[in-house]
């Protein structure tokens, strides 16, 4: 079964919510996710620690945080597209220390077919 759209769900068909304002769920089609496990290259853990002598915000690691949940999320919507669902609500995210330095990301909701309110 497919949404009849070419790729993942619209990004203005996600929301935390469990409740899709302007939209009626008529499917629910379960859980999806999607899982991204990175770990912080040897040069980046170095340029991350001297950015940790002068203080404020740690550029390299905030880039790889928002990669790798923009990864996770993109993955969560092709998974709900492929099961044919057309938004995803319930979303949240989850992050795990797999080993030092290796973290897994997980983006999950709840993929549905919903359609205009009446």
């Amino acid at each position: 079964m497919t949404n009849g759209a070419s790729g993942p769900v619209a990004h203005n068909m996600v929301t935390t919510t469990f409740e899709l304002n302007g939209y009626q769920v008529v499917t629910n089609l379960g859980l999806v996710r999607g899982i991204v496990v990175r770990s912080r290259s040897v040069v980046g853990t170095i340029g991350a620690s001297l950015q940790t002598l002068l203080g404020g915000d740690i550029s390299l690691f905030t880039q790889l945080c928002e990669d790798t949940r923009k990864d996770a999320f993109e993955r969560m919507l092709q998974h709900a597209s492929e099961i044919g669902a057309n938004a995803v609500i319930g979303v949240r995210y989850d992050a795990t220390e797999i080993m030092q330095g290796v973290t897994e990301v997980l983006a999950y909701g709840t993929a549905v077919v919903v359609k205009p309110a009446a």
